[in-house]
């Protein structure tokens, strides 16, 4: 039995942050960052039939041309992706009366919609990537067990070509869901390496009045290629949803609206109209 100071239940059943109890969630689930983002995506659902928010964790339920699908916010960072998606597998792999696993797993199919910077020039703005890959930069995967599922090879290419210090920890690297890659691909999908930082400043290149401890790490990734695949993009959520995603059994796949390219220094002129299109064409997958 799991105990009540590791598997924290509110008065009403709900698990602790996300406030949910198992009825209130479908299988396929949509992340988002911003809790404003959320009712973007309700609009256009058919119905809502259950809406609830603690912290930054908002989540609404509800039908989508025949789909039931959830939608969440997850707040900025790998931390929080730790929290979600924990949290949402004790909800469909846990008895939360009896706080034991239990014996038949459910998989869900979590898609995250995102905003993110391009590290090539040849990705513009107002595009979309796919993650085929989540390249973690922020140790917080490294508190698990995951040596049997991170890419070995490109993990060991990567550091070797950005000559990373390990003072800042161990890089991993994970691949997305085959089968939800080969459900959302099209031609307009740009793919590759998504790299998740553990902060928006600092960790990803950015200089105010602090120095940084690389100020050639981003130029190195945009360099960086695994075979045929190159990094694309960074943001702060991918490589944590794809690492637990796998040790939990959950398919999960990474799709970002580039609102700015790093790499020319440009930024959206309607970088809300590019989120906009990114939501329609997901929903418009998943109720395929």
């Amino acid at each position: 039995m799991i105990k009540s100071s590791e598997l924290i239940l509110n008065p009403d059943g709900s698990v602790y942050h996300l406030n949910l109890r198992p009825e209130h969630i479908a299988h396929d689930i949509i992340f988002v960052g911003d809790q404003n983002r959320v009712e973007k995506i309700t609009q256009f659902f058919d119905k809502i039939e259950f809406s609830t928010q603690k912290r930054e964790f908002k989540t609404q339920t509800g039908i989508y041309k025949g789909k039931r699908i959830t939608v969440m916010s997850t707040g900025i960072g790998p931390d929080n992706i730790d929290i979600t998606m924990n949290e949402l597998d004790a909800l469909v792999n846990i008895d939360l009366e009896t706080r034991k696993p239990k014996k038949e797993l459910t998989s869900l199919n979590i898609v995250r919609i995102g905003t993110s910077g391009s590290l090539q020039n040849d990705i513009p703005v107002d595009s979309f990537v796919m993650g085929e890959f989540g390249l973690g930069l922020d140790n917080m995967m490294r508190s698990y067990l995951i040596e049997d599922i991170v890419e070995k090879d490109m993990e060991k290419a990567f550091i070797k070509h950005t000559n990373w210090d390990l003072k800042k920890g161990t890089p991993y690297i994970f691949a997305c869901s085959e089968a939800m890659k080969n459900k959302f691909d099209s031609d307009q999908i740009h793919k590759g390496i998504t790299g998740t930082a553990g902060g928006f400043y600092g960790p990803q290149g950015r200089v105010l009045r602090l120095e940084i401890q690389d100020p050639e790490l981003n130029s190195k990734m945009d360099n960086f290629k695994f075979g045929d695949t190159r990094m694309a993009n960074l943001e702060m959520e991918t490589s944590a949803i794809y690492g637990l995603g796998k040790l939990l059994g959950h398919n999960c796949l990474s799709l970002n609206a580039i609102i700015a390219n790093r790499a020319n220094g440009t930024f959206s002129d309607d970088p809300y109209k590019a989120v906009d299109a990114l939501i329609q064409y997901t929903l418009g997958k998943f109720a395929e």
